[in-house]
C-alpha cells in the first residue's frame, strides 16, 4: 500500500505581514522546533514577499531570521490559495476583514481537505461560512474553526470554567462577562477590529436574513426563568466596574457552541479516539452546564462608559451609508475618540496593556428550588480570566496553542466541519496550555445571594 506524502509545511500563516499577523509569526517562532513542540516546519504567505521578509526579520529580532519559506498568495487568486493548501496541513488566516477576504480561503481549504483556523470576530462571516461550507468540510475532512483569538476563546473557555464550578445539585441560570481593558499607557486598538465593527453594524440585516433562511438550531435547556434585560449602564460593585452592554461576537459564538452541545450532549467525536479519550471527552462535557450569556464592557469610571457609548453611537449612525462608512474608516482616530489609529499601537503600548474578563454567574444552590412558583437565583459564582494585551499578544498565544492542538491531537478532534472554537477545543488541554502561556483562570468568589 502506497503511503500518502505529507505536505512540506505543518503550518502556513496567511496574511503574516498584517498588524496581527506579524505578532502571530513572532509567537510561532517561539514554538518552531522547540523541544516537545509538534511544529517542525512553517511558511509565511501573502501578496508582497518583501513585506513578509521584513515581518520575519522583525519577528525574529534580535536573532537573525530563520530560513523560513516565503510564499506568494492572494485572496483574489483562487489558484494561489489552492497551491497553499496542497503544501500544508493547516492554514492560519490573519487576512481581515474576513467578510471581504475570508471566503476564498475557506473555500480552498474545504475543497482540499486542509484544516483552517482564523482570528475572526465577525458573526456574519462565521455563520455564512458554516452555511456555505460545512457539508463540504465534513466530506473532505477539513476542520474549519473561526474566532481562535481574543474573539472568542476567552469568552468560551471562561464560560465553561464558570459553569463547571456549579457542582450538583447547584445549577447556573445566567453568566455575564465583564471585559476590562487596562494599560499604563494609552490603549490603542487593532484597526482591523474597528473595521470589523463598522462593517458588522452595516451588514446586520444580511446576518438576520441568513439566520431566517436557515433551520433553527436546538436551544439549550437552561434552568429557571429567563433573566430580566436590565439597564443599559450598571454598577458592578463586587468587581469595581461600571459596565455597558457590548454587542460582541462572543455572545453569538458561545450560543453556537451551546446549541451544538445541545444537539451533541457528549461533544463531537474525534476521528480515531481511544476508549480513554472518549471517556475524557464525555466526562468533560457532562460537567458543562448551559446558561444565558452576555458580554459587557467595563470601566473603572463612569466617564469611560460614556466614551464607549459615544463611539458606539458614531458607528451606529454612520455605518448605514457608503459615505458614512468611508468617513468612519478614513478617520478612525476621530470617530473612535483616539482608541484606534491607522498605524496601530507602538510596541511599548502593546507591552503595557492587559485585560481582565470577569464572569459573574447567578443560579440556584439546589435545582430542586426550581419546582417552586417563581424561583429567584440564590447563589453567585464569580470567576476571572486574565492575560496580556488582547489583539497582539493574547490573540497570537491562543491561535498558536489551538494550532499545536490540531497538529498533536488531530485524531481526537472532529474529522471535518465548520465549528466555533469552544465545541472543538473545550475538552482538550487548551485551558491548561493558555495558563502555561500567561492567560490565567481563577475562581474569585462563591457566595449566597440575599433573599
Amino acid at each position: 500500500m502506497q503511503s500518502v506524502a505529507q505536505p512540506p509545511y505543518d503550518i502556513i500563516i496567511l496574511g503574516a505581514s498584517g498588524f496581527t499577523g506579524k505578532y502571530v509569526v513572532r509567537e510561532a517562532l517561539k514554538l518552531l522546533n522547540y523541544p516537545g513542540s509538534p511544529l517542525k516546519s512553517l511558511a509565511l504567505a501573502g501578496r508582497d514577499p518583501s513585506k513578509l521578509t521584513r515581518t520575519l526579520e522583525w519577528a525574529a529580532h534580535p536573532s537573525p531570521p530563520p530560513p523560513i519559506p516565503i510564499l506568494t498568495a492572494d485572496t483574489t487568486d483562487p489558484l494561489s490559495l489552492h497551491r497553499l493548501c496542497s503544501q500544508t496541513n493547516l492554514i492560519l488566516n490573519c487576512v481581515g476583514p474576513f467578510r471581504r477576504f475570508g471566503d476564498p480561503v475557506v473555500a480552498a481549504c474545504t475543497h482540499s481537505g486542509c484544516d483552517y483556523l482564523d482570528i475572526c470576530g465577525e458573526p456574519d462571516f462565521m455563520e455564512r461560512m458554516e452555511a456555505k461550507y460545512h457539508e463540504q468540510a465534513v466530506e473532505t475532512g477539513s476542520l474549519v474553526v473561526s474566532a481562535c483569538g481574543f474573539d472568542s476563546v476567552p469568552a468560551e473557555m471562561g464560560l465553561m470554567f464558570n459553569s463547571r464550578q456549579w457542582l450538583a445539585p447547584a445549577v447556573p441560570n445566567k453568566v455575564e462577562a465583564y471585559l476590562s481593558l487596562e494599560s499604563d499607557k494609552r490603549i490603542v486598538g487593532n484597526l482591523g477590529t474597528y473595521e470589523s465593527a463598522v462593517l458588522g453594524v452595516a451588514n446586520v440585516q444580511k446576518l438576520l436574513e441568513l439566520r431566517r433562511s436557515r433551520p433553527k438550531r436546538a436551544r439549550p435547556v437552561i434552568p429557571g426563568p429567563p433573566p430580566p434585560k436590565g439597564s443599559l449602564i450598571e454598577r458592578q460593585k463586587k468587581i469595581g466596574l461600571w459596565a455597558v452592554k457590548l454587542p460582541s461576537a462572543d455572545s453569538i459564538v458561545v450560543r453556537r457552541t451551546l446549541s451544538i452541545l445541545t444537539e451533541n450532549p457528549h461533544g463531537l467525536p474525534g476521528i480515531i479516539e481511544t476508549p480513554e479519550q472518549i471517556e475524557k471527552r464525555e466526562g468533560f462535557w457532562s460537567t458543562v452546564k448551559p446558561a444565558h450569556f452576555g458580554v459587557k464592557l467595563g470601566s473603572k469610571s463612569l466617564l469611560g462608559i460614556f466614551r464607549f457609548i459615544m463611539v458606539g453611537m458614531f458607528i451606529g449612525l454612520f455605518s448605514g451609508t457608503a459615505f458614512g462608512r468611508w468617513l468612519l474608516l478614513k478617520f478612525p482616530s476621530v470617530f473612535s475618540l483616539g482608541w484606534f489609529k491607522k498605524k496601530g499601537p507602538s510596541e511599548e503600548e502593546v507591552k503595557s496593556a492587559s485585560f481582565k474578563m470577569w464572569f459573574v454567574g447567578h443560579g440556584f444552590s439546589d435545582n430542586s428550588l426550581l419546582s417552586g412558583g417563581n424561583p429567584k437565583p440564590d447563589m453567585e459564582i464569580i470567576t476571572r480570566v486574565m492575560g496580556p494585551e488582547i489583539g497582539y499578544l493574547t490573540t497570537p498565544i491562543i491561535l498558536m496553542q489551538c494550532a499545536l492542538i490540531i497538529l498533536s491531537q488531530r485524531e481526537n478532534l472532529p474529522e471535518g466541519g465548520v465549528f466555533p472554537p469552544g465545541i472543538v477545543f473545550g475538552s482538550t488541554d487548551l485551558q491548561q496550555r493558555l495558563q502555561e502561556n500567561g492567560i490565567s483562570f481563577d475562581v474569585v468568589s462563591k457566595s449566597v445571594l440575599p433573599a
